[in-house]
Parts: structure tokens; sequence; C-alpha cells
């Protein structure tokens, strides 16, 4: 785990499960434009809040790539979940603008919401593809870039399912924030 305090704001990295984070408002969702349940994070996140949060995510559907939308988290333990749909690597262009815009408008829905915590998969790196590296680079320079406009969201976590995922998340925001 690696954690950061920046602009009152905690920033944290950890390796573990998306769908298991009871201490945060609200968790990212890596999800389809339908909204439906999926394979990956949209899977694990449908199945730990039950079919009603498909029910409430269909008339919110389509989305686009970049957009987010937020519903409440039925039988997770969060109060919402925010569904992004990021880019597909090699599909959707501009990829970094897109990627950037999930990881901005799902802190910009949080704070309009008043949640004081958000937990992020590594959005668009599994089935979409997008390589590792440049992805967090891009999340994490959102995420900094965001803080100043923040007003209510004061921690800020990445989760990530394998440690070498971890690691370099950990070493880049060590890179781009500075020594602690």
């Amino acid at each position: 785990m690696t954690r950061r305090n920046i602009d009152d704001v905690t920033i944290e990295c950890v390796q573990g499960n998306i769908a298991n984070q009871p201490d945060m408002d609200a968790i990212v969702n890596a999800a389809n434009a339908e909204l439906r349940i999926g394979g990956g994070v949209a899977g694990a996140i449908h199945r730990a809040a039950g079919p009603d949060l498909e029910k409430e995510c269909r008339p919110l559907a389509p989305i686009r790539p970049g957009q987010a939308v937020i519903t409440g988290a039925h039988n997770l333990p969060n109060r919402h979940v925010i569904h992004c749909l990021g880019p597909v690597y090699g599909r959707d262009e501009p990829v970094g603008d897109l990627l950037a815009a999930c990881y901005r408008h799902a802190l910009r829905l949080a704070d309009q919401h008043g949640l004081r915590s958000i937990a992020f998969p590594a959005l668009s790196t599994g089935a979409f593809g997008y390589p590792m590296e440049p992805a967090a680079r891009i999340a994490l320079k959102t995420i900094l870039n965001e803080l100043p406009g923040l007003s209510s969201v004061k921690f800020i976590r990445i989760v990530l399912f394998h440690a070498r995922d971890l690691h370099l998340h950990a070493s880049i925001l060590q890179e781009i924030a500075g020594s602690p």
C-alpha cells in the first residue's frame, strides 16, 4: 500500500478487489456502454450489488467513452457506484483524453454528491487493452490535477488486482507527486 496526502486529500494505492471496499462512499465501475453485467470489474460489481443495480442502470444507458453516471450501490456496502466507460485502446480516439475524462467526471460526480471517498479500478486496462503504465500515468495525473477543485472528496483509492500493478502505480505516484 502507498498513501500520500496532497492538498488535504489522501491518495492511496492498494492491492485488492474493487467490489470489496466497505469503507468507501463510492466505487467506480469499469462499465460497458450498456451499463450491464459483464466480465472483469463490471461483472464483479454487478454480482456483488445484485440485480437491482442493472435495473437502475437501464435508463441511464448507453453512455459514451469518457462519460460517467452515478447510481445507488444496492447490496454493496458503499453508498454509490459511479460507472465509467473507458476507451478501447486502439479504437476510441483520442484515447488518452477519453481515459482522463473518466477519472475527471467520476471525481466531479462524487464531489457534486457530497461524497468523501471514492475507489477506482485501473480503468480500461483489462479487456479494453490499455497498457498499464500509460493508463496509470493518465489516471494519477488527472487525479492530481482535479484535487484543487474538490470540496467534499478527501480520500481517493486506486485498487489494483495484481501486486505488479500496485508497485507500478506507487512508483508513478511518487514520481509525479514528489517525495512525501
